[in-house]
């Protein structure tokens, strides 16, 4: 009997899928025990990480026949940028323990880590999606450079979100706005201390991990192809 293969691939996928079943049960019983939909942002939010990685997937898929430079590319890869720092945005989500009056805190800690865990690790891997066709493409340094930038703004955008409260759908529903707002912070850095603050460390916390996971990465790459 042939035996069924599946990809490595495929089965990070299934995992993947798996671990955010989980998290969706965890919210499933929390609202139960509470009779309340409280933090019902958290689905939401998880749902947007598992966008950017299709949209990194999708990107990755077009740069197989077409170049980078082509509006194609170009298009989808300001879609991924657009929606890529919703998943490292669920990191500020802790702000909202608190917030609410409920049955058990430490249940909602493990339900908070679930939720926060699956979106990072979609964050990152759609970001490595991008890498690696970096990668290929230009120079190590040039691409690790690109990729901070990258996790930069994506910094700067969970500042944004956290503190302005702006989301993904106001760059086009108000785009205007959005604009008078960053511009400012840009121009007057002085006037708006906790803009650097901010923007440093979820920057350093997210190059620090990164870089980690990323060298992981190669180690595996090395040892299977060795």
């Amino acid at each position: 009997m042939k035996r069924f293969y599946l990809s490595a691939r495929i089965k990070l996928g299934l995992a993947l899928g798996g671990s955010s079943l989980v998290s969706m049960g965890l919210y499933i019983v929390g609202m139960w025990n509470n009779h309340a939909g409280t933090f019902g942002y958290l689905p939401w939010n998880l749902l947007l990480a598992w966008t950017a990685l299709m949209v990194a997937l999708w990107l990755e898929r077009i740069l197989r026949n077409a170049l980078w430079s082509s509006w194609y590319a170009l298009l989808i890869t300001a879609l991924w940028l657009v929606f890529l720092p919703n998943t490292f945005y669920m990191v500020s989500d802790f702000v909202h323990i608190q917030e609410a009056g409920r049955v058990d805190l430490l249940y909602d800690v493990v339900l908070f880590a679930s939720f926060i865990f699956n979106g990072i690790i979609l964050g990152f891997l759609s970001l490595a999606t991008v890498h690696w066709q970096l990668a290929r493409r230009v120079k190590p340094k040039t691409a690790a450079i690109l990729i901070g930038l990258v996790l930069l703004l994506c910094s700067f955008a969970i500042y944004i979100g956290r503190e302005l409260r702006w989301n993904t759908w106001d760059i086009v529903a108000n785009p205007s706005s959005v604009l008078f707002d960053v511009s400012d912070r840009v121009i007057n850095p002085h006037e708006h201390p906790q803009t650097f603050t901010t923007t440093i460390s979820f920057f350093v916390l997210l190059g620090s991990i990164y870089a980690v996971l990323w060298y992981v990465a190669r180690l595996g790459r090395q040892q299977r192809d060795g």
